[in-house]
């Protein structure tokens, strides 16, 4: 039974939530490991030295899990462009007059991600999509915060379109990459760019007030994030308003957006961002897609069938993006 307080809300005393019976072996496995792992470390905001030491110890924990198995189909170099760090892609068989790019923007709470992640982004793009990516590995807190990071997107994202035409390229983005993905839209086109030809947002950070209603009802529940990230939202903002729209992108005039999919899962915390982004665009007059997959935490299982199905509509949407 609940009891419901004019004041505060619901409270449902204890409950234990089952581990789900509606999703494969895999996934319930990949719930299971996040859920034994530790929460990201989050040091006061104005501690910059615990900060660095965070992140130094985040990065190579995501580097160990999620770096890229070496695939002779795709060649990754590093190198500057527009003065920004990026990580350029190159599938194996891909004709010489091919002007497509999709243009990867990593996750990592605006804060984590960079090096070695971001590059197996590019290599992991790359393979699904068929076509030249492009990994952004942007200048991050605590040395570097906001706007440093949207100036580099921005600075990369003008380059490829002098070079190739924005009806070539398609931009996408997970967590903090899909709040820099979507803000990169808004800040084009202030800066007088065409946008590109498609947008994916997968479980995007575009709130960083942490206003929708999961924020509270699945707190515990996504063994990934595990809590609030508001040290690491101050860190990034450094002051600036959390809804000014550069930092928060559901709060823009999102009108004249590009074709945009987004994806979330039951168990996200960001599922209340997914959701109320795709209504804004929906309201804006934007063609967009939602899918939301069931039990699927914050950033995929990273296992079994649930996985496939999320990159089998991620390659139709963006190969579709190119033939309109």
């Amino acid at each position: 039974m609940s009891d419901v307080t004019d004041e505060k809300g619901v409270s449902l005393g204890q409950r234990m939530i089952p581990w789900p019976r509606s999703i494969s072996p895999e996934a319930v496995a990949a719930l299971k490991a996040n859920a034994e792992m530790p929460s990201l470390p989050m040091p006061p905001a104005s501690d910059k030295d615990a900060w660095r030491q965070a992140i130094a110890h985040v990065d190579g924990v995501m580097a160990d899990h999620y770096a890229a198995v070496p695939d002779p189909a795709i060649a990754v170099e590093t190198g500057m462009l527009a003065g920004v760090m990026v990580h350029r892609a190159l599938p194996s068989g891909r004709s010489e007059g091919d002007r497509r790019l999709y243009l990867e923007i990593h996750g990592g709470g605006l804060v984590f991600g960079g090096g070695t992640f971001c590059r197996a982004g590019a290599a992991r793009e790359a393979r699904l999509h068929g076509v030249e990516t492009l990994a952004v590995d942007y200048r991050m807190p605590p040395d570097h915060p906001f706007p440093a990071a949207l100036d580099d997107c921005l600075a990369v994202y003008a380059h490829e379109v002098e070079a190739r035409g924005a009806h070539n390229i398609v931009v996408g983005g997970g967590s903090a990459g899909g709040n820099l993905s979507a803000a990169l839209m808004l800040r084009a086109r202030d800066e007088g760019l065409p946008l590109p030809a498609g947008l994916l947002l997968l479980s995007p950070e575009v709130d960083l007030t942490e206003s929708g209603d999961t924020f509270a009802t699945l707190l515990g529940l996504d063994p990934v994030l595990k809590g609030p990230l508001q040290e690491s939202i101050a860190l990034y903002a450094d002051g600036h308003p959390l809804d000014h729209p550069y930092l928060s992108p559901l709060f823009g005039d999102l009108a004249g957006f590009p074709p945009t999919l987004l994806q979330s899962g039951t168990r996200d915390l960001f599922l209340s961002n997914t959701v109320r982004m795709h209504r804004a665009l929906r309201e804006a007059g934007v063609e967009a897609e939602l899918h939301v997959f069931e039990a699927m935490p914050h950033g995929r299982f990273f296992a079994g069938p649930e996985d496939e199905a999320l990159e089998r509509e991620l390659a139709r949407f963006v190969a579709g993006c190119w033939k309109s």
